[in-house]
């Protein structure tokens, strides 16, 4: 009777935005079979402000998969309509 804990990144998602929604999976498992599971979610943005400039976010932290799909997604082109979105919003608050 061998228990066992598992982590692993089981759904990585593109949402409309850009934004990349990184689902991790953890299951605890006896003999192979899951006992139980639970998730947790985060959202990585296409680009990051900081005061009043833009840069890239920092991604060097995730996992290669994840890196990869962001890599690939955050063209310029996604970064600009991004960032006219988020600055559109907060001019809407202000």
């Amino acid at each position: 009777m061998a228990l066992t804990k598992e982590i692993v990144i089981d759904k990585i998602e593109v949402l409309e935005m850009g934004q990349v929604q990184v689902r991790t999976a953890t299951r605890v498992k006896e003999d192979g079979a899951v006992l139980s599971s639970s998730f947790h979610r985060h959202v990585l943005d296409p680009s990051t402000k900081s005061g009043d400039t833009w840069g890239d976010t920092n991604i060097s932290g995730e996992d290669a998969r994840v890196q990869a799909v962001a890599n690939a997604t955050w063209t310029d082109s996604v970064k600009t309509a991004y960032q006219a979105m988020e600055d559109a919003a907060q001019a809407s608050k202000e």
